[in-house]
């Protein structure tokens, strides 16, 4: 869901922290990096890079999924470009190579974690399991709430009895839902937005649905809110996806089901972007602030959906697409480089286009191709290259 406008002055670059985790995360990061390569080539700017471990690699490194100096450097930096993390050798005891990356979020208070459901080809509609009559044309973004909710608080876990308190906190929805807003308003007309809770049965989700039209009402009277039912919405995404075109704002737990929901619909994990913000996005210029970098654009950490495939890391298969568009989304949001986002998505969506729609149909094995992962980071490369030129 690309946003409106321009880049008022040349990009600048920043300063990056890279993760690139486990299995094939490091495959699919270095692959990402390329085409980070050719934009400073031809924008001119330039994006200071410091690598470091995060997740299993750091467990068997420093036996800890992420170092207090990793921690550190995350908040010192514009953004963080993240590739996977996990796999069955490490198991699932605590610290597990996930909870490095929830300590992270925690660290930067990156809590608007937003996932796009769309086609980034046309040519692969019929890859969902949906049928094409239904899911075309599909275009919606979850914006999930990322640092609260029932996933932190004190816990309670006896052998007999578990608790998770399901907590928010006015500013801890509020500050979600101004995202969602601002989002809303990039485009022309706004795009609708649905507030999605349990409202009927959780009090949480009553005052969330309250202070939620309460900001709209407040800050973003243009945009369209609606309420939906979590467990509603659940169905309407199967059978009614595109009624939701727009954005979907909603809390930690709804989030994290309705967006892997979402990430079904489109037929392949390999092909999904996320970014995480500490803020609603600004344009170049801004003031240094609350969520806001040293370039004026939005702090954020950007990671591909899928998980880091052990089953084909190092055999040069993994598709690279969800992390080259988590670098397009990284370039737009805290960056402010709208049109090199642009033109990778333009770049991916050529080359995974059929030649019947005028595309060069290079596909990896889990969109049912013959590419591995260099052939398909190349082909990508070389259309970057070409329309940044043009």
């Amino acid at each position: 869901m690309a946003t409106n406008g321009t880049n008022p002055s040349p990009p600048k670059g920043g300063k990056l922290l890279i993760l690139p985790g486990d299995h094939i995360g490091p495959e699919v990061v270095s692959e990402a990096l390329k085409v980070l390569d050719i934009i400073e080539e031809a924008t001119g700017a330039k994006f200071e890079r410091d690598f470091d471990l995060c997740g299993g690699a750091s467990l068997d490194k420093h036996k800890d999924s992420v170092t207090e100096a990793v921690l550190q450097k995350s908040v010192e930096v514009d953004a963080v470009f993240f590739g996977s993390a996990g796999g069955p050798e490490w198991g699932h005891s605590q610290p597990n190579p996930e909870s490095g990356l929830l300590r992270i979020r925690h660290k930067m208070q990156i809590f608007a974690n937003l996932r796009p459901c769309n086609f980034a080809s046309k040519s692969l509609i019929h890859r969902s399991p949906i049928k094409p009559e239904i899911i075309s044309g599909v275009d919606f973004t979850i914006i999930r709430e990322n640092c609260g909710g029932a996933y932190y608080g004190s816990k309670v876990e006896e052998e007999d009895y578990g608790c998770d308190p399901w907590e928010y906190r006015r500013s801890e929805i509020e500050r979600v839902v101004r995202v969602a807003g601002a989002l809303a308003m990039q485009h022309d007309p706004p795009l609708p937005v649905w507030s999605v809770d349990k409202a009927n049965v959780l009090a949480n989700s009553r005052v969330w649905r309250r202070i939620t039209h309460e900001i709209f009402e407040k800050e973003f009277p243009k945009v369209n809110i609606r309420d939906q039912l979590a467990d509603s919405l659940a169905m309407l995404l199967i059978t009614k996806p595109t009624a939701f075109n727009g954005l979907i704002v909603t809390d930690n737990t709804f989030g994290d089901i309705l967006s892997d929901e979402s990430g079904g619909l489109t037929g392949s994990l390999g092909l999904l972007p996320s970014a995480s913000l500490a803020g609603p996005p600004a344009a170049r210029g801004a003031e240094p602030g609350l969520g806001r970098n040293s370039v004026g654009g939005v702090v954020g950490l950007y990671e591909p959906v899928h998980g880091s495939a052990p089953d084909i890391s190092g055999k040069g298969l993994a598709n690279p697409v969800g992390q080259v568009l988590s670098l397009a989304m990284m370039l737009r949001y805290s960056f402010n480089m709208n049109h090199e986002a642009e033109v990778v998505e333009q770049a991916v969506a050529k080359v995974l286009d059929s030649k019947a729609d005028g595309g060069l149909e290079v596909r990896t094995g889990d969109l049912g191709g013959k590419a591995g992962t260099a052939e398909m980071s190349e082909a990508i490369q070389r259309e970057v290259r070409r329309l940044l030129k043009a």
